[in-house]
């Protein structure tokens, strides 16, 4: 197509001629700014982001003080490569981290890229630290869209298609979720079941779990289960990896997730949230598993590329300074018992779920059977859209509306937003 005539055609319409289809866009728009809690299409009509680049944009678009920080440092330096020359921002925002992440030993941070690419060096670290090959996962998680990734997710459509075969020695177990029937109980057995009939413990490396899945429906772990997950993994040498890819940087009502469960794991990988809308991720953990892999075997080009980095130090400051932390815990009221009162006069909302402001809708078509409804999840995301709210779905059934709103949102703007929930909701029932 020329440049003469891709000027004449919408974003959306240039869009289904250059990038594959398999890059699917939840909304048919074209956005062209964010502010805050905002975002602007290219017509000039404003959106509530409930949706903040799928978890990314806790403290906001386009904040002041982070585009200050990128800004100041691409005067500076732009891109060296860590594995060339060290440089500060990189070291800095290493030790912020150890410290922030409250692990019980001495910690050490490794940056990549990508929430795939944190998840993969996680489990290569955990090889490396344990000489066994066999990773754990559970049903509905989601890990990112490389080979391993893919191979760890818990759902087939649409992340596995036909994409494999997958990596070897990756397995799952049923995740805990009161809802459908799955207790904790049900959880561990399935996992000591796994040990004694597919891969006995001792060759075990890693187990990775969500704190609250993500993609897989916003399902919180019960604090027993995760003690339990941390007890067994303990007693036979496996590496306990917390994916806080979603979770992290206050979502939960706590910087991470686990820091409110209770337990301690030996790796957390990061992303999303960390560089307030920069490609950053990074696994934090234990000195002695962090070091396993001899020098040269963790990297990457553009891994904690310093731009990325001075953002991401300009997001925790601002983290602390307005405090985000106590802010998620009152978002997640407000939208908790907002999402509670809909429930209560629509019954095609079948749950609320999640923690803190990590809070999903689950649409079913009867609450007796809890048969998902997919169906009409979508025509509340299209009504949102209508209303000026932008939503995303997620669940293994693409039946739950997920909130992940800035956390920098004002209460008078939720408000806004649930009402336009009401709206939708009433004509949808009707």
């Amino acid at each position: 197509m020329s440049t003469l005539v891709s000027r004449h055609l919408s974003v959306a319409q240039r869009s289904i001629a250059a990038v594959p289809r398999g890059v699917s866009t939840a909304h048919p728009l074209a956005i062209a700014k964010g502010q805050g809690e905002f975002l602007w299409g290219d017509d000039g009509r404003r959106y509530i982001d409930f949706v903040g680049g799928i978890g990314v944009m806790n403290v906001g678009h386009c904040h002041p003080k982070v585009v200050a920080a990128v800004q100041a440092q691409a005067a500076r330096l732009t891109h060296t490569a860590f594995q060339v020359a060290a440089y500060d921002v990189y070291v800095t925002l290493a030790e912020r981290l150890n410290a922030l992440a409250r692990l019980e030993d001495p910690a050490k941070t490794l940056f990549v890229t990508t929430g795939a690419e944190a998840v993969e060096n996680a489990v290569k670290i955990a090889r490396a630290h344990t000489q066994r090959p066999g990773v754990v996962a559970f049903a509905g998680g989601f890990h990112g869209r490389t080979l391993m990734g893919m191979s760890l997710t818990g759902m087939s459509q649409p992340y596995k298609q036909n994409f494999g075969p997958f990596a070897p020695d990756t397995y799952h177990v049923p995740y805990p979720d009161e809802y459908r029937g799955v207790s904790s109980a049900d959880a561990m057995a399935a996992l000591r079941q796994l040990f004694s009939t597919d891969i006995a413990p001792d060759r075990v490396a890693a187990v990775l779990v969500e704190i609250v899945q993500g993609d897989g429906g916003f399902i919180a772990a019960p604090r027993d289960f995760l003690a339990q997950l941390r007890e067994l993994t303990a007693q036979h040498g496996i590496v306990l990896i917390a994916d806080e890819i979603q979770t992290g940087f206050g979502r939960t009502g706590s910087l991470f997730a686990y820091q409110q469960a209770g337990i301690t794991p030996d790796l957390v990988t990061v992303a999303k949230s960390l560089a307030g809308g920069l490609p950053l991720a990074a696994v934090i953990g234990r000195a002695s598993v962090m070091d396993a892999p001899a020098p040269g075997g963790l990297g990457g080009t553009y891994g904690g590329n310093p731009i990325a980095c001075a953002a991401a130090l300009a997001v925790l400051d601002l983290i602390e300074e307005e405090q985000l932390v106590a802010r998620a815990q009152a978002l997640g009221r407000q939208l908790r018992a907002g999402f509670e009162s809909l429930a209560s006069r629509h019954a095609a909302i079948g749950t609320v779920r999640g923690q803190g402001a990590m809070l999903g809708l689950e649409f079913v078509t009867d609450r007796q059977t809890k048969q998902p409804d997919a169906v009409t999840a979508q025509k509340v995301i299209d009504g949102l859209r209508d209303e000026g709210v932008l939503v995303i779905k997620c669940g293994v059934h693409r039946n739950i509306i997920r909130c992940l709103v800035p956390l920098v949102a004002r209460d008078a703007v939720v408000e806004e937003a649930l009402a336009a929930f009401e709206r939708v909701l009433s004509r949808v029932s009707a």
